[in-house]
Formats: structure tokens, sequence, C-alpha cells
């Protein structure tokens, strides 16, 4: 086509501003129109004036959107439990959709994303940035090649402590909605979900693919007045046979940004604070055992390559291959697994729960520090022995197919 690529913003608040400023703050806007923006409640978004004076329409929902408008391509920014209704409803109505991530609640929401998508024959890209990163797209190649070695072990730490604020979004902490959909918001299908994913999806042995995980092993806990998690070890293996390590919290005293360490039979690649002493790692670098390295880059250099990646493939009518819902479900299948096996979500005991009135923060001290010490070490809370720590519990994931906890958990 060469006409501008029509496009609907689907929630312009919370992380849909992202979305808002590049595309208001864009050098070029031949390739695109903004049509339309979705969203209950748009004085959330800083920038609403700007997108009136734009000729941007507003709407309350996607049905009254597509009642006498139409648009090439929807970006749906709207909490969890919306993803899979949204974007089926986008498909089915002739859009392509990028969608952030996760990609749903549910594994079988996902499924029937993926199926919409192939019936409208229209693309669906899910927003993990990292994965359409130029750095991240490398290190997979490397990886698929053979170049770094057999993977052996991959692991991962964030600690992202979160206020009263964050909770008190109507949808934060929440397993399900008032209508019964699931949510299942939590510190590892949310705010942490790009780096758990991450070590699945350079895994896969395509672009559009992740590793299947076998089995996980997990522990979750809650320091936060809230239903599901805001802490979560998980010890997941691949199909392929490598063992991944995620560790995340927002119930942290101290707050320290992603870092992970992927361990091959020849080399390690690292990013991020690789100890308390060391300055953070903005690039993701691979050092060989024979001492000779590689610096792959910043993930983060263009946090909205994937929209541009969206828009230029519509505009052309080629086929994105890189992060849809075959490679977005892995990550999907960890945290609905997970949460099958656990049940109802412990909470720390009541002695290892602090609450700073003047951050209005609630924290456990010490958290981070175990936390960091079980990601170096390579185990979980409970096999290190921490008196805050519950049995951890095994999931299979080998023919899993739906999210269906038994009566009375989660």
């Amino acid at each position: 086509m060469t006409a501008p690529v029509r496009l609907l913003l689907v929630g312009i608040g919370g992380y849909g501003r992202t979305y808002v400023d590049a595309l208001l703050d864009a050098a070029e806007r031949n390739t695109f129109a903004l049509v339309g923006a979705v969203d209950p409640f748009p004085e959330s978004c800083p920038r609403l004036e700007e997108l009136r004076a734009a000729g941007t329409g507003l709407y309350a929902s996607v049905e009254e959107f597509y009642e006498d408008s139409c648009a090439d391509l929807a970006v749906i920014s709207s909490p969890i439990h919306f993803h899979a209704r949204q974007t089926m409803y986008c498909l089915r109505q002739g859009s392509h959709v990028l969608c952030e991530k996760p990609v749903s609640a549910t594994l079988q929401e996902a499924r029937a994303m993926g199926a919409a998508a192939g019936e409208a024959g229209r693309m669906l890209a899910i927003g993990y940035q990292w994965s359409f990163s130029q750095a991240v797209q490398e290190l997979k190649e490397d990886i698929g090649s053979g170049m770094l070695g057999r993977p052996r072990r991959f692991r991962t730490l964030v600690l992202w402590p979160r206020d009263d604020a964050y909770y008190s979004r109507p949808w934060a902490g929440k397993l399900k909605d008032p209508d019964g959909y699931w949510i299942l918001d939590s510190v590892a299908n949310n705010a942490t979900a790009h780096y758990l994913h991450n070590m699945l999806y350079v895994l896969g042995d395509k672009p559009e693919r992740s590793a299947e995980p076998k089995w996980l092993e997990a522990e979750l806990y809650r320091a936060h007045d809230i239903a599901c998690y805001d802490t979560a070890a998980f010890r997941i293996m691949t199909t392929g046979g490598c063992e991944l390590y995620f560790f995340a919290t927002h119930a942290s005293e101290e707050s320290r940004n992603p870092s992970f360490m992927y361990e091959f039979d020849g080399a390690q690649v690292s990013y991020g604070q690789l100890s308390d002493q060391a300055s953070f790692q903005h690039h993701i670098r691979a050092q060989w055992d024979d001492g000779s390295s590689k610096d792959y880059g910043d993930p983060n250099a263009d946090k909205t390559r994937h929209l541009w990646m969206m828009i230029d493939a519509v505009r052309s009518g080629s086929k994105l291959e890189i992060c849809g819902v075959d490679a977005a479900s892995a990550h999907t299948l960890c945290i609905n697994g997970s949460l099958e096996a656990v049940g109802t979500v412990p909470g720390f005991p009541q002695q290892y729960i602090c609450y700073d009135s003047q951050a209005r923060r609630t924290y456990a001290p010490g958290l981070g520090r175990d936390l960091t010490q079980c990601w170096q070490w390579g185990c979980l809370p409970s096999e290190a022995g921490f008196p805050w720590a519950q049995k951890k519990v095994k999931q299979d994931l080998r023919g899993y197919t739906a999210f269906a906890p038994k009566l009375g958990s989660c």
C-alpha cells in the first residue's frame, strides 16, 4: 500500500503513552495516520489535546470505533484481561494487530488469538520490545548457529519495588476481574515479563519461535495485600536441556535493574549489574573461554522499533515473523503452570513484612539480598534454606494446553 497506514491506538494511558509519544514526536508522519484512540478514561493521557488537534477520533471501546471507522493496524496497550477480546475483535474487523505483552492471561486465550489471526489473514505481533531489538536478534542467531556452544544455564534477576499507587490500579495484582475474566497480574506476568520471555525466546530455533518449557519448579510469594504474587522464583527446564532461573520481586527494599547471565559450553553472555560492586552494563556482551568477546549492543536502544517494523510490514505487504503468538506463548505457559501448581499464593510471614509510610511502600527487609544470592548460586529460596521460604512446587508442562486451576486454588 502507498497510502499512510491507518492506526488505531487502544489504550493511551499507562504504557500506551509510549506509543502516543512515539507517533506524535515522529519526524516523518507520511507513513501513518492516527485515525482513532480507544480509552474509557482518555483524560489520563497527558497529550490528549495534541491527539485531538491531530484529528484523532476518541472512542470508549473498539466496538464504537469500528461502527463507522476502520484501521489497517491496531496497537493494543490495555490491561491483560482485555488483550484476547480486543485483539480478536480488531482482527475480525480486518486490522493487523500489535498487542502489548503478555499475549494474554491464559494459554487458551493465546491460542484463540492465533487462530483468529490465521482466519483473518492478518499479522499479530506481541510487544516484547527486546525481541525486536537488533541486539537480541543477533544474539538469538549466534545461539542458533552454535557459535556460543551448547546452552547450559540461564539466570535472570530483577528487583523492582512498587508502591501503593502501583497497586491502586483496579486490576493490579488481581487474579480475576469482576466479570470472571482471568487477569493473573503479577511481577512475572507484567513489569518483568520481558526478561523471563527473553530467556525462552533466544533459545527458540526460529525467529518466530521460543524454546519449549518441559517442566518448572516455582515458589511464589506476596508481601502486598493482593490476590496474586509480587515475588517469583522459577527453575525451568527446556526440552533442549537448558536450565533457566528467574527471580523477580516488587517487594524488595532495594532496586536493581534487570541483570542476566547466560552460560554456554564455550562462553558466557551477560547484561546488567553482575555483582554488588559492578556498575550497570547496558550492552549485552559475550565472553568466550578463549578470551575473545562480542558486544551485541543495547537491547533498549530503540524501545518502539517493533511499532515501526509493524507499520513498515503493513505498508509493504510483507510478513513480520519475529514475536507472534507462538513465541510469546512459552512465557504464558510458565505463568499458567506455576500458578496452577501453587494454587493459593502464600504471603510472607508477617514478621518479614515492613511498611515505609513516607514512600508508601510495602517491602520485605533482606529479600533483595536473598534473591540475589539465589541468582548467584543457581538455586531456589527453599533450597537456600531462607526461613521465610516455602516448599517449591513442580509442574509438568508437556501437553499443557489450558489454564484450569482446581476449585479452591487461585
